[in-house]
């Protein structure tokens, strides 16, 4: 199992609760979220920038 910092965009959602699920479901798709904090937000773009700490399993064959 390694740790990666990874960066992310997402679209700015209507409410806090979506916002919420859609950074989540973006992070999963990289690897099992530890940490993750929205860094900067761009009100012209309508997007947040996400920074985040993840997991990722190495697979043994």
């Amino acid at each position: 199992m390694t740790t990666h910092f990874i960066t992310a965009e997402i679209d700015l959602q209507a409410t806090p609760v979506k916002l919420k699920q859609e950074i989540e479901a973006e992070l999963e798709k990289r690897g099992e979220p530890l940490r993750w904090a929205i860094t900067e937000v761009d009100e012209k773009r309508q997007k947040a920038k996400v920074e985040a700490v993840i997991t990722v399993g190495s697979e043994i064959n």
